[in-house]
């Protein structure tokens, strides 16, 4: 048979909660909560005295000495916290080295399109087909090593130049840019007239000068 607390709330009313389930609730608290958790707080939110309180968590203190068990529960000058056993430390080290997958937004998707059909193309080129600033975005495709620097445009301030990588075509499957799917006819007119507006916007800085 479980044993029950009975608890007094403000209004005099009681509740009647096993074992079982007051422990669960301050495991759920500290787990939710991922940091030190004062003991006056614990027993706050699950409506007990301090002192029930702490003979709750004593219990789940006992639980986790399983030796079974890969996470331990700690008291920190009145407080509690759930982490890890510290003989468990080797693996943790371990998964922390192992690469995380990348993740392609529709942001980075979109501009590595544009890189992609439009290369070699400047930060500032790609800007004008978005319409937005895309220096986080390019970053992050050079960090991902689906993009890299291609050399410097011909251009007052000497841009960067950007452009696809061999993990690009890995990654997507192709053995050259060649490959890609043709786009839709808007957007090579779109990319056309951009081409166009650069070269003769170059072109008259250039009499300028």
């Amino acid at each position: 048979m479980q044993e029950e607390i009975i608890v007094s709330d403000d209004n005099n009313s009681t509740d009647n909660r096993t074992r079982e389930e007051l422990i669960a609730a301050a495991e759920a608290i500290l787990f939710s909560m991922g940091e030190a958790v004062e003991l006056t707080h614990i027993a706050q939110a699950i409506n007990l005295s301090v002192d029930d309180m702490k003979s709750v968590l004593k219990e789940l203190t006992d639980i986790y000495k399983d030796a079974n068990r890969g996470i331990q529960l700690i008291e920190l000058e009145g407080a509690y916290q759930l982490c890890t056993k510290k003989e468990l430390y080797d693996y943790l080290v371990r998964i922390a080295h192992v690469p995380k997958p990348r993740e392609l937004t529709d942001v980075m998707l979109e501009t590595l399109s544009i890189i992609a059909y439009k290369q070699p193309v400047t930060k500032l080129e790609i800007e004008k087909i978005r319409g937005v600033k895309s220096d986080h975005t390019v970053n992050k495709l050079v960090e991902y090593n689906l993009v890299c620097e291609a050399g410097r445009k011909d251009a007052p301030g000497r841009p960067i130049l950007f452009a696809t990588t061999e993990e690009f075509l890995r990654s997507f499957g192709i053995e050259s840019t060649e490959e890609l799917p043709e786009l839709d006819s808007d957007i090579v007119e779109e990319f056309k007239n951009e081409a166009e507006k650069e070269a003769e916007d170059s072109i008259q800085l250039r009499l300028d000068i």
